[in-house]
């Protein structure tokens, strides 16, 4: 073989390699599956499906969302963290996923830091204490005053959620006790509630918002640190109890080992999905504060969050199969 046929072939497979690997660094080159651990309808999804759609334009791959409910989230986030950590493959998380189901739930099946990629917190969304309007109190207080000289019960979508949990941080905090009345989901608690059959509600502030505009729920307190820009009159929980503070989140994870170039395009995607004033106007329809983080921040967001309820999960002895 000639000294000219080697360097001729020497440089086509050179070539050869380079367009390969040319072709092995453009992410994505095919659909994107974006998992919802819930059940089509509720705020997680609809964060999803906006977050998707915007994504979908800045990554010119397609965002398709799958919703896999069951078991709080959990179903929806193991397989996820069991999916091929390409970058095909993400989580709409919150605050069950990453923070609560970890604590709870004794079978574990996954672990919230170790079997992800963190790319962005997106947003947050306020829940709200609120009460049947026959019940004689019209401030967090007035509830808490209440709450001392006779038995109450609050409602909330079920044992373990961020509603459960929001209740039994308040109760920790105000010093009372009272009786949580589990349901299956927002609304046949809210149905009861609307009936009188329980006094008190902890809810997610879009749920709610209907009924706290027609009078039919009294609105005590948001349970975010400030108030909602969507309900100014609504006073924070936390201008009575300083310090309370709880909420809903959303945020995007990957399963652990995505490429770094991949988390990076997520993110980038992430951002300027939140920084769209068009999302930003349909997350203000259900009282939701754009955060639109780093993954640096959301893995310290998760770690702060467990720190936050791991020992409100354990004084209220709250554990699921």
């Amino acid at each position: 073989m000639t000294a000219s046929i080697t360097r001729r072939l020497l440089l086509g497979a050179a070539m050869a390699l380079g367009l390969a690997g040319a072709a092995a660094a453009e992410y994505p080159d095919r659909p994107i599956t974006l998992v919802i651990p819930f059940a089509a309808g509720g705020s997680t999804d609809v964060v999803g499906r906006i977050v998707a759609e915007r994504m979908s334009q800045e990554l010119g791959q397609q965002v398709i969302v799958q919703n896999v409910g069951g078991a709080g989230g959990s179903l929806g986030a193991a397989q996820v963290a069991k999916a091929d950590p390409d970058g095909y493959t993400i989580l709409m998380a919150t605050v069950a996923t990453h923070a609560l189901n970890p604590l709870i739930l004794k079978q574990k099946p996954y672990d919230p830091v170790a079997d992800f990629a963190p790319v962005s917190l997106l947003v947050l969304v306020p829940n709200v204490l609120a009460v049947n309007p026959e019940l004689p109190v019209n401030t967090v207080q007035e509830l808490i005053d209440l709450a001392k000289a006779e038995p109450l019960a609050y409602a909330s979508s079920g044992n373990g959620t961020p509603l459960h949990l929001s209740g039994e941080l308040f109760k920790a905090m105000a010093g009372v006790d009272i009786t949580h009345i589990p349901y299956k989901g927002s609304g046949p608690a809210l149905t009861d509630v609307l009936g009188n059959q329980v006094p008190i509600i902890f809810d997610n502030l879009p749920s709610a918002s209907g009924h706290i505009a027609s009078g039919k729920l009294r609105a005590l307190g948001v349970t975010t640190a400030e108030r909602a820009p969507s309900f100014p009159d609504i006073p924070a929980i936390a201008e009575t109890l300083p310090g309370y503070e709880t909420y809903t989140w959303n945020a995007l994870f990957a399963p652990a080992g995505t490429p770094p170039e991949a988390v990076e395009a997520l993110n980038k995607a992430a951002l300027a999905a939140m920084a769209d004033p068009a999302v930003a106007e349909r997350m203000k329809e259900f009282s939701a504060t754009i955060v639109a983080s780093s993954p640096e921040e959301l893995a310290e967001h998760v770690k702060a969050e467990m720190a936050k309820w791991e020992p409100v999960v354990r004084d209220a002895n709250v554990s699921l199969d």
